[in-house]
């Protein structure tokens, strides 16, 4: 079974007609999408947009085959002229399935949001997974046979993805593809980084997919650190690097502080941006959560706060330190060789505050020498260095 993608991007295109932003300015070439539609083995058409047949053209393909043109969006008709050679557009009851003279076999599912999605098996046994923008399963039945190929909003919807993976329905051995793509993301390099984050990759319109071909599937990393100033967006950051993960535990190390309110609103700002399945803990003990052999991820926030407790516990911000700096070195080093050693997919977070000035006070250069030392010898151990400046990320060790 062989998919052509007629369009890749969301409903209104990519650049958006008249959208002003930096991301549709940049959107060029391969980076320019149409509306997304799928054409599958010349006979079966999932969603129809404006120039269907000049689409195909473009993709070396003709509409003159098509059998069957299903919608996923939930308008009644199209919303775009239908070519007088295609048959009528219809949209499949959820629930039902749908067979093919040609051996294709499609079932519609139920979503999470108006519309529907579809699940395609192809003559030879191929399977794939088709959803509209801005939606998720409304349930899946654990236990099944994963997908080949799954196409779907990644960037809007990273925890339909999650769904998906908890299901079973979607490997690492799936080939996930990000479509209905936007302008939320700046187009080329910062969209496939974040795609790679997730697992998924993203096609240019045009291309034809074997689904079912082997092919090497990129696994993301599986310890990375996030350096960033106060505001630069490396929390964020961190939190969609595994936003289309199952399962997250989130370590808090700030701690409550009941008595102030600017902190709590802090936390509780932190809180309402983390997916509902996410766990959280808030503790200093790092070194037992990475010692654990196969929990779920970790997003660990972060590590200024843990060496502030660090310093609290051994003295370090006394005048005259003595011997809580060698107990110090001696707390660093175990939570460094815990990275090293750690078998779990880890985030980690920290503050970088080697740029500013310096501290007018010997506890607050000690500070931050000591954070940057604890910040070298982390990233030693992380296969991917990000920092984040201004809310855009730049990788320091891809």
């Amino acid at each position: 079974m062989d998919v052509t993608l007629l369009g890749t991007g969301a409903p209104a295109g990519l650049p958006r007609p008249g959208c002003p932003c930096a991301s549709c300015a940049r959107a060029l070439g391969p980076d320019a999408r149409n509306a997304t539609a799928l054409l599958i083995d010349g006979v079966l058409l999932l969603d129809l947009t404006p120039g269907p047949a000049l689409a195909a053209a473009r993709a070396g393909q003709t509409l003159h085959g098509v059998r069957q043109v299903l919608l996923t969006h939930p308008q009644s008709s199209p919303g775009v002229e239908v070519p007088a050679d295609l048959p009528a557009p219809v949209r499949v009851p959820d629930g039902k399935e749908l067979a093919l003279l040609s051996g294709h076999r499609v079932r519609a599912l139920a979503l999470d949001v108006p519309g529907t999605g579809y699940a395609v098996t192809g003559p030879g046994g191929g399977r794939l997974l088709y959803l509209p923008p801005g939606a998720a399963p409304a349930g899946l039945p654990a236990g099944g046979p994963a997908y080949d190929l799954c196409l779907l909003d990644v960037i809007g919807r990273p925890e339909a993805l999650a769904r998906l993976r908890a299901a079973g329905a979607v490997t690492w051995a799936t080939d996930v593809l990000a479509v209905h793509v936007d302008h939320d993301v700046p187009p080329g390099a910062e969209l496939h980084r974040r795609l790679a984050a997730a697992g998924a990759r993203v096609a240019p319109d045009g291309t034809t997919l074997p689904v079912g071909d082997f092919r090497e599937v990129p696994e993301p990393p599986r310890r990375t650190l996030v350096l960033g100033g106060a505001r630069s967006g490396k929390s964020a950051e961190a939190e969609r690097r595994l936003a289309a993960y199952p399962d997250v535990a989130y370590v808090a190390t700030g701690g409550q502080r009941p008595a102030d309110t600017e902190w709590q609103r802090r936390i509780a700002a932190h809180r309402e941006r983390r997916p509902g399945g996410w766990t959280t803990a808030e503790t200093c003990e790092l070194v037992p959560l990475l010692e654990v052999p196969d929990g779920p991820p970790l997003l660990i926030d972060c590590l200024a706060l843990w060496l502030t407790d660090a310093m609290d516990r051994t003295g370090a911000w006394q005048a005259d330190p003595g011997a809580a700096l060698p107990e110090l070195a001696d707390r660093t080093a175990a939570l460094v060789a815990a990275v090293r050693a750690t078998r779990r997919t880890v985030v980690l977070v920290s503050n970088e505050v080697g740029a500013g000035i310096v501290p007018a006070t010997p506890a607050g250069r000690r500070f931050r020498d000591e954070l940057g030392r604890l910040n070298a010898a982390v990233a030693a151990e992380c296969e991917q260095v990000l920092l984040a400046v201004a809310g855009t990320v730049l990788s320091l060790r891809p």
